[in-house]
């Protein structure tokens, strides 16, 4: 290769890896394998060793790969004390070799003893926390490296982060009064799978792994939903130089004293051979592990030959990591299913020849979408490679070309639904088709009653078989047409008898005292899961409030983006849907969310209206009900008669533009505390 095609190469190289560090890190959705974007990363090195000249400053060889928030009003950014860099790593024995080489040749003439610290490296996201006086004050991000982002009010909700430690003066090895610790957020297999049936439940997109769970978890604005998803921490780096610790064994010892969760998969090691050991034994123990590693990380162990061995741009020279291959199985892929979600969407599924992988036989795997399938150039008959994603979902990530039969040809994805005939679309910007047809659909029209009827959700007996003969025999075609189920009608269905007809129908009259949230939950409207029912419910309080909201107001409600927004609005304005609701609301079904009786504190705000807007540090349930404690009242839209207007983040500028109009006082949420508190010393 000459240096005009190297030029050409090393640009192709760096666009295709910016993209591919702009899904993984930014969007959590990463597009190709750990090892196919090392392989990128390894080859763009070589071209740039070999022709230096052509190497640049802001080649992705040169900085880490960055996580930051790209909306301004989400999370502060703030500058890391000390940058947070990148390991390299190898799937290479021999370069862990030359590794130990090179750290011989560096410190050679050095009085401390060469050892190393082997760590399992936990497959999360990288956090950085800073505590003063045992208190945890400020968690952030790895994000650029240089700057992160400022995550601190979610950390606070992870169980497993001390927010406060044992006092110093109890410990044998005190800590600093103000110092840095660093670790990864991880996320258990199990809560990972539980994450994903319930956004496969609402149309979301699935998180491809626990790594990019646990990424999208720590961004999100609701604290409160951080706590639910339960995420792990486990620390392994001390960042602040500490009296009585001088090697990185002693500095995880005096981690755990002091009440950080600290990983028990580690090993000092005195040579390679005790390294080798360490690798060979977790390369198949990790499978049973609950939570994903994807390899070990060796350092170094006395600190003093840190300072000798140093920093590259990118990552430090005491520490590499040793990347375990992904187990991977070799299979024929003999036909190609598409299933028809309930909100329409289509999912290929590879039907295999059966293969063992992980544990387990595996039959079929996802095909993700139509770009994955192109990707890949994936034809029928093709010999496959099989993965599982997080280690549990069997998933395709490539072709055996040397297999390849003669004569395959490309494969050719169906443009029509294959259970209703309809020509199906593809939203710009979305990754799945979908079929239209979802009022004559009948996955469609049955999922939306399976949904409905829930355990989540209405908690109405049944399952799939009922809800194929209900609808077979047309006594359901909606969710509401379940209020109108007589033992007449279900005299009808096959194999049912008196004893079925009671307990259903006394399940179904049970329903009706189901609260506000969970009946948000059953209407099956896209994008919108448990949670985020529950967010609506708390910011509206009302069906009719939600449905006469603007675009604009709904954005404003936690963790409720454009994507979320546009989905409430066009399911609200569907004739069908108008029409299921009037049944749902004469069935007698709560469309209002149910007030405590709210505990009187003072009368500080007697006589005080306030319109809310914006997300806030505690639930917007909770600023009302203080607001009403208070004796405040809470008006939904400023007018010439409101007192104040409260603001949180996310904030509408309808309305912050109306309130100036009007003089109308404007307060964030530390002034509201204040003014409950001392009224006297705000206005």
């Amino acid at each position: 290769m000459d240096i005009s095609a190297a030029a050409d190469r090393i640009r192709e190289l760096k666009q295709a890896i910016n993209n591919h560090n702009n899904a993984y890190y930014v969007l959590n959705a990463p597009r190709i394998s750990d090892f196919e974007y090392d392989l990128l990363v390894q080859e763009l090195l070589g071209l740039e060793r070999k022709y230096p000249e052509l190497a640049t400053d802001d080649s992705p060889t040169q900085h880490v790969g960055s996580d930051l928030s790209a909306s301004v009003t989400s999370f502060q950014k703030v500058r890391h004390k000390v940058p947070m860099l990148s390991l390299s790593n190898t799937y290479d024995r021999q370069e862990l070799q030359d590794f130990h080489n090179r750290v011989l040749k560096a410190t050679e003439g050095s009085t401390a003893a060469l050892e190393y610290v082997c760590e399992l490296k936990l497959d999360g996201t990288a956090i950085c926390l800073s505590y003063k006086d045992g208190r945890l004050v400020r968690a952030l991000t790895r994000g650029d490296g240089t700057y992160g982002d400022d995550v601190t009010a979610n950390i606070l909700r992870i169980a497993s982060v001390p927010a406060l430690l044992k006092p110093a003066e109890t410990l044998s090895v005190p800590y600093p009064r103000e110092f840095e610790i660093r670790g990864e957020i991880l996320m258990s297999f199990n809560r990972f799978r539980e994450l994903n049936e319930s956004r496969e439940e609402t149309g979301e997109p699935l998180f491809a792994n626990p790594r990019n769970a646990a990424a999208g978890t720590l961004k999100l604005l609701s604290s409160d939903e951080v706590a639910r998803r339960g995420l792990d921490c486990f620390v392994y780096h001390l960042v602040t130089e500490t009296e009585g610790i001088s090697t990185q064994w002693q500095a995880l010892e005096a981690a755990h004293a002091w009440g950080f969760p600290v990983s028990n998969q580690r090993k000092l090691c005195k040579s390679p051979e005790e390294i080798t050991e360490f690798l060979d034994f977790w390369d198949t123990e990790r499978t049973n592990l609950p939570i994903a590693t994807d390899g070990v990380v060796i350092k170094v162990n006395d600190f003093k030959l840190h300072k000798v061995l140093g920093m590259t741009a990118k990552s430090p020279r005491w520490a590499t990591a040793y990347k375990f291959r992904a187990e991977q199985a070799a299979t024929r892929l003999l036909s190609v299913d598409f299933q028809v979600g309930r909100t329409g969407a289509i999912t290929p599924v590879a039907n295999l020849e059966p293969v063992f992988l992980s544990g387990t036989t595996v039959k079929r795997a996802s095909l993700h979408n139509a770009d994955q399938i192109a990707l890949h150039d994936i034809r029928l008959g093709d010999t496959v490679f099989i993965e599982k994603g997080g280690e549990i979902i069997p998933k395709v990530v490539g072709v055996d070309l040397g297999l390849r039969p003669e004569g395959t040809h490309p494969f050719l994805y169906i443009h029509t639904c294959p259970e209703c005939g309809t020509p199906l679309k593809r939203d710009p910007g979305e990754a799945k088709h979908f079929c239209p047809n979802k009022w004559a659909c009948p996955p469609q029209i049955k999922g939306r009653i399976e949904h409905f009827m829930n355990r989540k959700a209405m908690n109405i007996l049944g399952g799939e078989a009922l809800v194929e003969q209900l609808f077979t025999k047309q006594l359901v075609t909606t969710p509401a047409d379940l209020y109108d189920l007589t033992p007449e009608k279900l005299e009808t269905l096959t194999n049912w008898g008196p004893k079925s007809t009671e307990n259903l129908l006394e399940s179904i009259a049970t329903s009706r005292s189901t609260p506000f949230p969970r009946v948000l939950y059953a209407l099956g409207i896209p994008f919108v899961g448990e949670t985020t029912a529950k967010y609506l419910a708390d910011h509206f309080g009302s069906l009719r409030a939600l449905q006469q909201a603007p675009f604009e107001e709904l954005t404003e409600a936690p963790e409720i983006g454009e994507k979320i927004a546009q989905s409430i609005r066009d399911f609200f304005q569907e004739e069908q849907h108008t029409h299921m609701l009037e049944k749902l609301k004469s069935a007698g079904l709560a469309f209002e969310q149910q007030q405590d009786a709210t505990q009187v504190l003072s009368d500080t705000l007697q006589g005080k209206r306030f319109v809310i807007s914006g997300t806030f540090t505690q639930s917007r349930e909770d600023i009302k009900n203080l607001i009403a404690a208070n004796g405040g009242k809470v008006l939904a839209s400023i007018t010439g008669q409101t007192d104040y207007f409260l603001t949180g983040a996310k904030t509408g500028p309808s309305k912050m533009k109306k309130a100036a109009e009007l003089g109308i006082p404007t307060i964030n949420e530390n002034e509201f505390m204040a003014l409950i508190k001392k009224p006297q010393t705000l206005f």
